[in-house]
């Protein structure tokens, strides 16, 4: 379990995240949504442990989230990071040298599925391509959590349509948590689970994709609107 309380983070005078408290279960697919600059991507990496709050207490099994999570944490940022020389099968096999959980054989099948060859050039990828060697090198792992920034942005509705089934089949919900942010709330909406609404720096809401039809009789797109409409 993931938990966060009372989380305060600056930028120099600017203040990303104020007072948040957050607890991330297993088991579950959770959408993070929110205006740009409501802190979404300082909180995808204060659990990744790239970050340290200002205050307040982040913890994963009850210690104190460090660099070290990435031993069961999988971070996937919305930017590309890997050398541009390597070919996917070279990066796979970087990433069984970083990682002990990582899986050969399930990065390769999933690289299977999304339609990627392992004699491909990162650099000679298009961003679609690239984003599907981005949620393979991730979900070859075999990780607690993965925590995915934006793993939709600007990519074509084929490609996203790929992403969401690797989702589906190459994570296990009974024991792993998807922790997303997104813009595309109506796209994702029928993987999700849960759904936290970030604001200020503040997490304003987090319900159950379920009781929110059945206590607002609204999708979670329409629901969300509402809420900033009501706190605007």
């Amino acid at each position: 379990m993931i938990e966060l309380n009372n989380v305060s983070k600056k930028y120099g005078g600017q203040q990303a995240l104020e007072g948040l408290t957050l607890m991330l279960p297993l088991g579950k697919i959770i959408g993070l949504v929110g205006e740009n600059g409501s802190g979404k991507t300082t909180l995808l990496k204060l659990v990744a442990g790239l970050l340290t709050p200002d205050s307040g207490s982040a913890t994963f099994s009850g210690s104190r989230i460090t660099r070290r999570v990435a031993a069961s944490v999988a971070y996937m940022p919305d930017a590309d990071l890997f050398y541009p020389y390597f070919t996917v099968g070279q990066l796979f096999d970087f990433y069984e040298s970083q990682f002990v959980d990582f899986d050969l054989i399930k990065a390769k099948e999933i690289a299977q599925f999304v339609n990627i060859s392992l004699d491909s050039k990162i650099k000679n990828l298009s961003k679609g391509n690239r984003g599907r060697v981005k949620i393979a090198v991730t979900l070859g792992r075999e990780a607690d959590y993965y925590l995915l920034d934006e793993p939709f942005s600007g990519l074509d509705p084929m490609v996203r349509d790929d992403i969401a089934k690797g989702l589906i089949r190459y994570t296990d919900t009974e024991r792993q948590t998807v922790f997303m942010s997104t813009h595309e709330l109506k796209e994702v909406e029928p993987l999700l689970d849960e759904i936290v609404v970030l604001r200020g720096g503040r997490v304003i809401a987090h319900e159950a994709v379920d009781e929110i039809r059945d206590t607002y009789g609204k999708d979670a797109t329409s629901w969300m609107v509402s809420l900033f409409r009501e706190g605007s």
